[in-house]
Formats: structure tokens, sequence, C-alpha cells
């Protein structure tokens, strides 16, 4: 009777595998955990924070405002601006093919200029009704000081709110707070509300290019028009209002414009 051999090297390199198998699966599983976790901390965590954020800087703005406004109710209003003379071209005498119903006149609000705000500093609030969006207004576009907190940001030399030329603003589509994600859906004649503590501008959408490149720079200039397709775009000088933001979803491949013109002006 043949008594078997057992091969204790054979056995060896099996255990070995066996191990090495173990640990990758471990290290598998582990990588698997903490790309969800980022994919989580990205896509409900930033944007818990940066909502949460920019609800309060609102209310916030709107407080501030309603105490400035109380503060003043009984003070002279003589120097015509009640801004405390930022230096900001009103704009007045300038052409006004977006106020209202084809004027060629600078709208009211060109008597009562928006102070220049400092930079990163929230100072008005975005309003679209069909979005249901209310969100903070701040000078330049970082990303770590402005748009990943939730605000939309003005790109620095562009008009400010109810100016003659072109108030562009940039906002994220995907992540920290995303209050452009759904721009897309504007369509014509759809109000969009700029809030500041002199007045509330009401823009119109009036035209949208769903798909341009990162550095088309005509789109936000004061005449905007698109470089790439330059079949989008205005001619001639207004009150326009431009948002930007990337497109496709969750890319940063190209970008999405919608652009409005100056409709109205009411005090607050």
């Amino acid at each position: 009777m043949r008594v078997p051999v057992v091969h204790q090297q054979a056995r060896r390199r099996r255990a070995r595998y066996a191990r090495l198998l173990w640990n990758g699966a471990e290290i598998l599983v582990t990588l698997g955990v903490v790309l969800m976790l980022l994919v989580v901390h990205q896509l409900w965590w930033t944007n818990r924070q940066a909502r949460e954020g920019a609800e309060r800087k609102v209310q916030a703005l709107e407080r501030q405002w309603v105490g400035e406004g109380e503060g003043e109710g009984s003070a002279s209003h003589g120097d015509g601006d009640g801004e405390g003379g930022s230096g900001v071209d009103s704009g007045s005498g300038g052409p006004g093919d977006g106020a209202g119903a084809g004027s060629r006149r600078a709208p009211a609000s060109a008597t009562n200029p928006t102070p220049r705000p400092r930079w990163t500093q929230a100072y008005a609030i975005l309003a679209i009704p069909r979005l249901g969006l209310r969100v903070p207004v701040a000078e330049g576009i970082s990303k770590g000081n402005v748009l990943n907190k939730g605000y939309v940001g003005h790109y620095p030399g562009t008009a400010q709110p109810g100016r003659a030329g072109n108030f562009a603003l940039a906002g994220h589509r995907n992540t920290h707070g995303e209050p452009f994600r759904y721009i897309n859906r504007l369509r014509r004649g759809d109000r969009i509300e700029v809030e500041t503590p002199a007045a509330v501008y009401t823009y119109v959408v009036d035209r949208t290019l769903a798909q341009t490149s990162a550095g088309d720079g005509g789109v936000i200039r004061e005449v905007p028009r698109s470089e790439v397709r330059p079949s989008y775009g205005y001619t001639d000088p207004g009150y326009y209002l431009t948002l930007t933001t990337c497109t496709p979803e969750y890319t940063s491949k190209y970008r999405l414009v919608v652009w409005g013109k100056l409709g109205s002006m009411r005090p607050r």
C-alpha cells in the first residue's frame, strides 16, 4: 500500500496565493468604500453645506438692507445716489435696447448706481422664480471664496446690476450648492431678478447658447456674442445679463450660456 505524500511546498504556495487574494480583496473593498465616501461628500455633503451657507447669507443680506432702509428712512437724499459715492459709472446716456420695450434711453436705474463691491464680497441676491432659486451674488469667480460656497460669482470687469453693458455671472452646475444646475430649463420670457440694497432689477430671458467652449470670452463681453458660434449673441449695446455654467453635467469641458435683457427696475 502506497502512503500519500503531502507536498508541503505546494501547500505553502497555495496558502500564499490565498493570502494575496484576500489582501487584494480587502484593498479593493477599502478603495471602494473610500471612493463611495468621496462621492457622497462631493454630491451630497458639499451641496448641503453650500446651500445652507448661501441661505444664511441671503437672510443676512435681507436683514442688513432692512436695517439700512430703516436707518435711512428719515435721512436726506440730497446727494442723489444714496450709496455714499461709490465712483461706479452709472451708464446714464448709454443706449438701452435691453431696457423695456425697445427703449433707446438708459433706464431709471442709471440714476442709482450700485457701489463697487469688495473682492469676494456678497452684495446682491439673484432670484429665478421658475427654478425656485435665491442665492447671493459675490464679486469674483474664485472657486474657494465664492463658487464653492454656493454663491454665484460676478465676472470682474463686466457691468454691475442695472448698468449699461453686460452683468455676467458664473455658478456651479454640480456640487457645492449647484445653483445653476437647472438653468438649461429657462425659456425665453422667464424672469430673473437681481436684488441690491437700492433696487430690484428684473431681466427677461432672451436667448440660450446650449454649448460653447470654456474659453469663449465673447459671451461675457459688453455686447455679448460667441466667438465660437458667432450666430449666437448680440450686435447692439444694451443692458444684458449673462449666466454661465459647465456642461454637460458633471464635467467642465464646455459652457452653457443664458442671456437676458433688462426689463424693469423698482426701488427697494
